[in-house]
């Protein structure tokens, strides 16, 4: 009874309040506010490219992917002294014969990091925010990308008939069921691993070579900002084996 009557001689308050105003998004790796007016025509396409769930490497604009504001001559260097192909990729190792030393699944494991490294260098012009880099690096890696780029290869007819053997050999790897696979379809996912493959071929055995074909696609290949790449844009089939 005298607890009761202690309660009642102290009453108790309930405070509540409500924050009236939106949630903003939280970026733990912004460091400045996001202009949402900073995307320009060019990144307003890629932008639309990156949303695109399709798998369909006809609506994929190669061009787009790759497109970037061209860098003022005070921020580039000569083509001539900057990161010639043999100096500014890593050293491969000394394999005469990669396909007797490595299965298909090796080359396109280091296939995939070389065609990463040259998307990231390929962004490098002009300086971007760090989430732009990613938007633009991670839509050229992914495999309906790569997929546009080897069609767009092959239907210029600009590889040899060893390299087309080498697109065969890489197609045929087979891996476990992943998330990209399901998203992409098994088409495309080994059609984007021949890619790999090839290129990792060609970092082991002709680096000149290589920088020759990425540099088609339209990869930079220094400062030069022409992009030499066209819409993946046609509705024939493209066999390999032709």
């Amino acid at each position: 009874m005298a607890a009761a009557t202690a309660l009642h001689a102290f009453p108790m308050k309930v405070k509540a309040s409500w924050d009236t105003h939106d949630r903003l998004p939280y970026n733990p790796h912004r460091t400045y506010p996001k202009n949402p007016n900073s995307l320009t025509p060019a990144n307003l396409s890629t932008e639309q490219n990156l949303k695109s769930n399709s798998t369909d490497r006809n609506l994929i604009s190669v061009s787009a992917l790759l497109s970037r504001k061209s860098p003022s001559p005070s921020q580039a260097r000569l083509e001539e002294t900057y990161l010639g192909y043999d100096t500014w990729m890593p050293s491969a190792p000394k394999v005469e014969k990669p396909r007797s030393t490595y299965n298909a699944a090796s080359l396109a494991y280091i296939g995939d990091c070389i065609y990463e490294l040259y998307a990231r260098r390929h962004f490098l012009f002009p300086p971007m925010s760090i989430e732009e880099y990613n938007d633009r690096v991670m839509a050229v890696v992914r495999c309906e990308a790569q997929d546009a780029m080897l069609h767009k290869l092959m239907k210029d007819k600009v590889l040899s008939e060893e390299e087309r053997d080498v697109l065969r050999w890489g197609k045929n790897i087979s891996s476990s069921k992943t998330r990209t696979k399901k998203r992409a379809g098994v088409a495309v996912y080994n059609r984007a691993s021949s890619l790999e493959t090839l290129i990792g071929y060609l970092y082991l055995t002709k680096v000149e070579r290589l920088e020759e074909i990425m540099q088609k696609l339209g990869f930079s290949t220094g400062i030069s900002s022409q992009m030499i790449l066209e819409e993946a844009s046609v509705t024939e089939n493209i066999d390999l084996g032709k």
